[in-house]
């Protein structure tokens, strides 16, 4: 008997799903293991995601939670934020496609432009950035330029 293929799906989900917290703790956790506690934001990592203003996405392998991303709609851009894919499933292309559908949904939601901040640290993010035409820009909105950022911003229109 053939087993099936994984069911790979993209979906807009609630950040404080039982299946989805402990994604985006392992993503904070491996924040802190890059960047200083003084270069990262305090307090509960979720509380972000549940404004009115915000989108949250997940990849789910047959139904189990292995990527997130999420965007806050500022009026006059769209910022990326939260992109996380857990080790297991790295190298697989899985970000792009997060990547993609996040984009998706802006575009389906009038989104014109994009921006984002990565850190220095995160090299493959800010390769698979590039790759998927997202430029280097100055800081924006309540970000402030630290030594460990970098902002980045693509045009949809």
């Amino acid at each position: 008997m053939a087993s099936q293929p994984p069911q790979l799906t993209f979906q807009v989900d609630d950040p404080g799903a039982q299946d989805i917290v402990p994604l985006i703790d392992e993503f904070e956790g491996y924040l802190a293991e890059l960047y200083p506690e003084s270069e990262r934001r305090p307090g509960d990592a979720a509380s972000p995601l549940h404004r009115p203003n915000v989108t949250f996405m997940t990849a789910r392998v047959d139904g189990v939670p292995v990527a997130c991303g999420a965007f806050a709609d500022h009026d006059d851009y769209v910022e990326v934020a939260k992109m996380y894919v857990i080790p297991t499933v790295r190298g697989l292309g899985l970000g792009k496609q997060l990547l993609e559908a996040l984009e998706d949904q802006i575009r389906r939601s009038g989104g014109k432009l994009i921006r984002l901040e990565s850190g220095t640290a995160q090299t493959e993010a800010q390769e698979l950035y590039e790759r998927a035409g997202y430029r280097r820009c100055g800081n924006f909105g309540t970000h402030r330029a630290t030594p460990h950022s970098i902002f980045m911003e693509k045009s949809l229109a």
